[in-house]
């Protein structure tokens, strides 16, 4: 658990969310059982079947790889053309970057999730991070968060396909992490326009599925790029198990669907609630929602003491990011915190 504040008990750029195990030992008194708002992870997970025994027993056939592959390429609208990879999380797939790709001078846009940024850099790459599109062009290699992630600021896929162009004409690369599109109109996606040169997309399950523990992920682009990544990560690097509730989720468009609907009353709920706090709304996603206040330091300590755990930005201690709370209980557990 991290923040602006005396809490330092954890390294501030390597948090994300999640950290229960800090939280209790930091507010040993609060109740239990926590509500955890500090992740943008879908408080209600997909309701998936049994997974079948052979799923643990044996290793995942290619058949079925690439099964799961086309029905999240068929959910992406993925260009045709364009070649995927699945893997263990998209963070596995940031974490392999720098050896795939190995720029030396990276450009990112920001303010953003953070592991961004510390991968690139302990590769040895010049990172800078940048506040316009239109910066990023210098790099060898830029990266885009797309919703970003914590202001859920939406870049056009227009506009990152133009900078693609450009960059790959002086063979350069764009990366742009989509880990948080899932529940937005397709349109927002650069995935329907792949494959593009030098560009690669990052797609995450378990955020909206609320499976995050089953560790699935997708890289898009060009088929020499995912065929690279797909040698790098080797072989059944994805769980039968996560190859069988893949396929299952990616198909179930009537859930998404629903989901979609409900996230949409939640947030507006959630925004309602906050304004009432005192906090003005500054963006977000259908997952999370980021607010400011002058005293959020105060709050976040004061929500602690009552086991509800948010995310807030050592870099900017007037930033609360919270996820949605799910259902009746849950909103008004935070609406008390707050009295």
């Amino acid at each position: 658990m991290v923040a602006a504040t005396n809490l330092s008990d954890e390294t501030a750029l390597a948090y994300h969310g999640g950290g229960l195990a800090a939280a209790r030992r930091l507010f040993p008194q609060a109740p239990e059982p926590w509500l955890d708002l500090s992740t943008g992870i879908n408080a209600a997970p997909f309701p998936f079947a049994p997974v079948s025994a052979a799923a643990y027993a044996r290793l995942p056939e290619a058949e079925s790889i690439a099964e799961l592959e086309g029905a999240a390429a068929e959910r992406f609208g993925l260009g045709a053309g364009a070649g995927i990879v699945a893997a263990p999380g998209t963070q596995a797939l940031i974490q392999l970057l720098p050896r795939l790709l190995g720029a030396k001078k990276v450009a990112i846009l920001g303010f953003t999730y953070a592991e961004h940024q510390r991968v690139w850099a302990a590769s040895g790459a010049e990172v800078a991070v940048c506040d316009r599109l239109d910066e990023l062009a210098h790099a060898d290699l830029a990266v885009v968060v797309n919703p970003n992630n914590p202001d859920g600021r939406l870049c056009n896929p227009r506009d990152l396909r133009d900078l693609a162009r450009g960059m790959s004409a002086e063979g350069k690369s764009l990366i742009v992490d989509e880990a948080f599109i899932d529940l937005l109109p397709r349109e927002n996606s650069l995935a329907p326009l792949l494959p593009l040169p030098g560009v690669l997309v990052l797609r995450s399950f378990g955020k909206t599925f609320g499976l995050a523990g089953l560790r699935l992920g997708f890289a898009l682009g060009e088929t020499s790029l995912t065929d690279s990544l797909r040698a790098a990560i080797g072989p059944w690097a994805v769980s039968g198990a996560a190859v069988e509730i893949g396929i299952e989720g990616y198909r179930d468009r009537a859930w998404l669907n629903e989901t979609a609907a409900r996230l949409g009353r939640d947030c507006a709920r959630l925004d309602a609630l906050l304004a009432a706090a005192g906090f003005e709304i500054v963006g977000g996603t259908p997952l999370f929602r980021l607010a400011r206040h002058e005293h959020a330091q105060q709050i976040f300590r004061r929500l602690c003491g009552a086991g509800v755990l948010t995310r807030p930005f050592a870099t900017r201690p007037g930033w609360l990011r919270f996820g949605l709370p799910h259902g009746e209980a849950d909103f008004a557990r935070l609406a008390q915190a707050f009295v």
